[in-house]
């Protein structure tokens, strides 16, 4: 399973900086955008959610190398989120950092305006930010699949057609990259709210895929085990790792990042989802790889 902390939450007022780039070098055209996704003459902008910190930071970075300007999407970890905005600068690349509550459908649906107002026109996302709590079917209550649904589910959704409504005329090619999870293709009863909002996550990239071709396409990543989670000790992640995988090692946060490069560069993908987990789905394990251990799980 991919292992993503309880999702951050944002005040109710973005901040005070949230819209403003902080990077201007990389303004002039990157001659390495097509048709994909820019133009000669128009840079290739993308909004990751989640980017301060862990995946979505790893992917917002490879983006940036391979010549998109980010906007850089957080809830509470501001000062991470202006972390990644320095090395994307770093990299010759324009970006900013974006508060948001993505619970909160008004905030979601200010995020794509004020990128675009920050850096232009919107080609890209990618739907890292994800709630990852524990329950099961003894403890589900109907708070907890609420609280998965907002930000795992309406967020996307809601980007997506913020998205839509903006993208630039054709031949500019809009891209989603929506952050899955192996365990929709190996399932265990363990994080009960968590894979059913990643399920209809998943439902939602082929539909979506269906709905906005050939203006905009629409493709599914789904890592293993990639970072510990708040059940695991770097020991015990490292040796779930190593061990739950026929390939002998699961995925890393550079695998993952590198292979939604992959999917955003290249046109012939769409509706599907691309599997990046050392081959873990195919073990059928009976509890989620963080439980396998015996670790009692905690909710919150």
């Amino acid at each position: 399973m991919l292992q993503c902390p309880a999702m951050e939450h944002a005040p109710s007022t973005p901040s005070a900086f949230a819209g403003s780039p902080v990077d201007n070098r990389a303004a002039s055209a990157d001659t390495r955008a097509t048709a994909t996704t820019g133009s000669a003459a128009s840079p290739r902008v993308a909004l990751v959610t989640g980017a301060g910190k862990r995946l979505g930071r790893a992917i917002a970075l490879a983006l940036a190398q391979d010549g998109w300007d980010i906007g850089v999407h957080c809830r509470d970890s501001v000062v991470e989120a202006e972390q990644t905005v320095k090395d994307i600068q770093a990299l010759g690349r324009r970006a900013v950092v974006l508060q948001a509550d993505l619970d909160d459908a008004g905030q979601c649906q200010t995020l794509v305006p004020r990128l675009a107002d920050a850096l232009g026109p919107v080609s890209g996302l990618v739907n890292s930010a994800s709630r990852f709590e524990y329950d099961d079917i003894r403890s589900f209550t109907p708070e907890s699949l609420h609280e998965h649904l907002l930000p795992n589910l309406m967020a996307p959704l809601l980007l997506a057609q913020s998205l839509v409504s903006q993208l630039p005329a054709a031949p500019v090619q809009g891209i989603i990259v929506n952050l899955l999870d192996q365990k929709l293709f190996n399932l265990n009863p363990d994080f009960l709210s968590y894979t059913l909002s990643k399920a209809a996550l998943s439902a939602a990239t082929t539909m979506l895929a269906q709905a906005l071709a050939p203006r905009m396409r629409v493709v599914g990543v789904a890592p293993g085990l990639t970072l510990p989670s708040y059940l695991q000790d770097d020991a015990a992640f490292a040796h779930a790792h190593r061990t739950l995988s026929p390939l002998g090692a699961s995925s890393t946060a550079q695998d993952v990042a590198d292979t939604v490069v992959f999917a955003m560069k290249t046109r012939s993908i769409t509706g599907t989802t691309l599997l990046v987990d050392g081959g873990q789905h195919l073990l059928g394990l009976p509890r989620d790889a963080s439980l396998m251990d015996g670790t009692p799980p905690t909710g919150r």
